[in-house]
């Protein structure tokens, strides 16, 4: 990777999601030279346990006092954890108080997503940017922006929720509890919900043999074995799902006017499929394309380990 400046120190930066805990350690340079992994405690009593692992795993691969940590939901400015929707019993956790009391030195928690923005913002596809935004395409959408080079979090630090824009009032019901919300049609789930919606109506007949056969068995991965075999019904669900992703980048841009979109999450994987029905589909319903330079639109540079470089990057930032 390209830095976009070099960093005072090696850091340690550590993503938690609803499976594992994913650490990473970056050089002056900001390349990763270390990464491990813990499996995430779930089930009842499992914020304590999350917290010792946290420190073992941040003990292991070296802490001098220099750590972020990104985690899955409603984050304060104060590092205090809301809500999560992977984590179970999370209510006002003080992620970074309990991490303070265990370790010395430079804590920040933050947002997963937010994490991932400034990953991609300092060292990765938007570096050299002022005005981007990220926005994960995953089970569900998450995102976070930068405005004239500063990461907004919003009041309470909670911006980026994007995937709750609600693009349908009577839509499918989210499991935020409205309907229509804009993951529940772009996002990983979202495309799986376009493809069974397809298959029911007797089409996607390549889609559902890889499906083994189950119209109701339909996933997103599905979807993508079949386009890329060819199969035309599967890259016009394919290009339905670009339009509804545009849908929601288009009334991104009319809010903030961003330089630049960074599309991330699992289906980045994909991004050979999807980048260009949804560059098309975004200039189309963009307001006034003929008026105003187009943002670019580029999948994420860092992948799977966008959250926990952003994490390591936010002390100091």
């Amino acid at each position: 990777m390209t830095t976009a400046g070099a960093m005072p120190a090696r850091r340690i930066g550590i993503d938690v999601g609803g499976t594992k805990a994913l650490g990473v350690v970056l050089d002056e340079a900001g390349t990763v030279i270390a990464e491990d992994k813990r499996p995430t405690p779930r089930g009842p009593n499992s914020l304590e346990p999350l917290i010792d692992v946290l420190v073992e795993l941040a003990n292991d691969l070296g802490y001098d006092g220099s750590l972020g940590v990104g985690v899955p939901g409603l984050v304060t400015g104060a590092g205090v954890l809301r809500a999560a929707p992977n984590l179970d019993g999370v209510a006002d956790f003080d992620v970074r108080g309990s991490l303070a009391e265990r370790l010395d030195g430079d804590i920040v928690v933050d947002n997963d997503a937010t994490c991932a923005t400034v990953a991609e913002w300092q060292l990765g596809a938007a570096a050299g940017t002022s005005n981007m935004m990220l926005v994960t395409l995953g089970t569900g959408i998450g995102g976070g922006l930068v405005s004239n080079g500063q990461v907004q979090r919003g009041m309470n630090g909670f911006a980026g929720e994007f995937g709750h824009m609600v693009v349908h009032p009577d839509g499918p019901r989210c499991p935020c509890g409205r309907r229509g919300c804009w993951e529940r049609y772009a996002s990983g789930s979202g495309l799986a919900m376009l493809a069974r919606e397809a298959a029911t109506g007797r089409r996607l007949r390549e889609v559902v043999r890889h499906a083994g056969g189950d119209p109701q068995a339909v996933r997103g991965e599905h979807v993508q074995t079949a386009a890329r075999e060819g199969d035309p019904e599967a890259l016009a669900v394919i290009d339905d799902f670009g339009r509804w992703v545009a849908l929601g980048l288009s009334n991104l841009t009319n809010a903030f006017d961003p330089e630049m979109f960074v599309l991330g999450g699992g289906l980045a994987a994909g991004a050979d499929l999807y980048l260009e029905p949804i560059i098309k589909w975004y200039g189309e319903l963009l307001y006034q394309p003929h008026l105003r330079p187009m943002p670019r639109v580029e999948f994420a540079a860092w992948g799977p380990l966008a959250g926990a470089v952003g994490a390591a990057l936010l002390p100091g930032l």
